[in-house]
């Protein structure tokens, strides 16, 4: 059974759905751990009530990003994750880090990407007026939010929506999309080489997998 740790900052309702899937059989896998870098985050106690180990690092405790992340990569190393999940892990990587989990490094991001990395992604889309919103599913590289795209799924945008309403409505596809695609990936059908995320031998669009 193939194991996976999970990188949180804050409530952790993509870990929940994640820890829902492997529970239920959707992912033939397990939750091995769950690190972030707030104590507080409310994703550790939901680790602590799915019998996962929960651990938290605090940047003010290491010189640099470089040493943080070290050490994190020691204490993740120590459960041998066959894919390290961030799921609302708010810390920008080390190269280092990128690159000691290159091919096994997937993250969740509030956009229809390229569209928007970073932060304030659904502010964003009602400043411009999208009609359209959505979340993507990639590999991580050095490049922020960058990577190729596994998966996406769009939301629309109505008149008068406010943040909090859009945020649940990609939030919601964000909990059906996530788990499947980790189960993808360790079910080994899911790979990235050459730049690029292969679904089944096949290397997928820009955009990610495009199904009907």
């Amino acid at each position: 059974m193939k194991k996976l740790v999970v990188l949180i900052s804050g409530n952790g309702s993509n870990l929940q759905s994640i820890l829902d899937a492997c529970a239920s059989g959707r992912i033939n896998g397990s939750v091995a751990a769950v690190f972030s870098n707030k104590a507080s985050a409310y994703g550790l106690t939901r680790a602590q009530e799915a019998n996962v180990p929960p651990h938290a690092l605090a940047a003010s405790d290491f010189a640099d990003r470089e040493a943080f992340d070290r050490q994190l990569m020691q204490e993740i190393d120590a459960y041998a994750p066959d894919l390290v999940v961030l799921a609302g892990y708010m810390r920008i990587l080390s190269s280092a880090f990128v690159a000691h989990y290159h091919d096994r490094l997937v993250n969740i991001h509030p956009s229809l990407l390229p569209k928007y990395p970073g932060l304030h992604t659904h502010r964003q889309a009602l400043e411009n007026g999208d009609e359209e919103h959505g979340t993507s599913v990639h590999f991580v590289t050095d490049e922020l939010d960058g990577g190729p795209i596994i998966l996406q799924a769009r939301v629309p945008v109505f008149a008068g929506d406010s943040e909090d309403e859009i945020s649940a409505r990609v939030q919601h596809q964000e909990h059906a999309i996530y788990p499947l695609v980790i189960s993808w990936f360790v079910d080994g059908r899911l790979q990235m080489r050459e730049g690029k995320a292969w679904l089944d031998g096949q290397p997928l669009p820009p955009q990610g997998y495009a199904h009907d």
